[in-house]
């Protein structure tokens, strides 16, 4: 059974507006397709806690969770202040890399990469936790179109699927899976943890439909350790394209690949964790390299708001 340090935490949508003048948030620029940066507009700071980094994020109604390097338990932040809720301790929890929330299910899924499992957070009550095996190094999580959980295997190059009760569904064989997520037609969106890396577009009977993997060392397109990936309404997919310090933005046929330019003043620094807040259209990234911040996208205004580290 879990505990919620300071106040147990229990899942409860709400419809409040995310920006908030008094909020703790820096506007910093235009996110960038065509568009010119505009000039910074400061409003409020909030230091890091501390350097860790931000090994993985989802949302669920108004609420941000998320796991550093080595944490032991998963922070809940209100996403309209974004300011800590409480923590929910997930008992024996090794390095984590992945994070995912059903809201059918009502329950909270955690990767445990050290002890090759899988932990299942009831968001309710008391938060209850059950846990089961999976293949060897799991990383990303996410929840399918059938509700249930997909479990991306790395060392055992496996892409694994379980019912929230831990029944296993299917798998499938892909080298080096590090995050899977189901497109609307019913493929997966895989990335691959690969030299160079690679992000492939997967069938369910596991048979590759096609792979963006620039491999000539001068081509700027290559990727370095290709990390979370979020696939939006319109099936495009967005991937933390990590020791290139940048986010791709590939559509669904990976035919068209472009980078997501913001302004100089505020690089990213490793983009590790992606999660994509739909409904609102945020698309929330978390650093590693030190710097461990979390930084927000509004997708609908184009803006970028530097969520400082939390």
């Amino acid at each position: 059974m879990s505990q919620v340090i300071g106040s147990r935490w229990t899942y409860s949508p709400q419809n409040e507006p995310f920006y908030n003048p008094g909020s703790p948030l820096l506007l910093i620029s235009t996110l960038l397709t065509v568009a010119k940066p505009i000039a910074p507009t400061q409003t409020n700071v909030v230091p890091p806690r501390d350097g860790s980094d931000v090994t993985a994020m989802t949302s669920l109604g108004d609420d941000v969770f998320v796991v550093r390097w080595g944490g032991k338990e998963v922070g809940v932040y209100d996403g309209a202040t974004f300011t800590l809720r409480g923590r929910i301790a997930v008992p024996r929890l090794g390095y984590s890399y992945g994070l995912a929330a059903c809201a059918h299910n009502k329950c909270l899924y955690v990767s445990d990469c050290s002890h090759d499992s899988l932990h299942a957070v009831e968001l309710s009550g008391r938060n209850a936790v059950t846990k089961w095996s999976v293949a060897g190094r799991p990383a990303g999580l996410s929840v399918n179109n059938a509700r249930n959980v997909l479990v991306a295997c790395y060392k055992a190059q496996k892409v694994q699927e379980y019912t929230t009760y831990g029944t296993p569904v299917r798998e499938i064989r892909l080298k080096a899976p590090w995050h899977a997520v189901q497109l609307s037609i019913g493929h997966y969106a895989v990335s691959q943890s690969t030299s160079p890396g690679a992000v492939s577009v997967v069938g369910v009977d596991g048979q590759v439909v096609r792979s963006y993997q620039p491999s000539r060392a001068s081509d700027d397109r290559r990727m370095e350790a290709p990390m979370n990936l979020v696939v939006t309404q319109n099936d495009d997919i967005l991937v933390a394209d990590t020791y290139n310090d940048r986010i791709l933005s590939m559509d669904g046929s990976l035919s068209s690949v472009q980078e997501l330019v913001l302004s100089d003043d505020e690089r990213i620094q490793e983009p590790f964790s992606l999660c994509l807040d739909k409904p609102r259209g945020r698309l929330f990234v978390g650093e590693g390299s030190g710097s461990s911040r979390v930084m927000l996208f509004d997708m609908t205004l184009c803006d970028w708001i530097n969520l400082s580290a939390l």
